[in-house]
């Protein structure tokens, strides 16, 4: 699945989102309005992790969407 089908449905895989991402809040997931970069910079900061190691956990998470 294309980040453009993710960003078109964004309120249809906020659920799976938050299955994955649970300490993401909903208003959180609602500012990133389905941008990839602003759902990376929030588990980027939220867990702790380098901006390399979210990159690949979101596009991992994508994959296999």
């Amino acid at each position: 699945m294309n980040w453009d089908q993710i960003e078109g449905n964004w309120k249809q895989f906020k659920g799976k989102m938050k299955t994955k991402w649970g300490d993401l809040t909903d208003d959180e997931l609602d500012r990133a309005e389905g941008r990839r970069d602003q759902l990376v910079g929030m588990v980027q900061e939220r867990y702790g992790k380098s901006k390399e190691e979210a990159e690949r956990e979101v596009d991992e998470w994508r994959r296999k969407l």
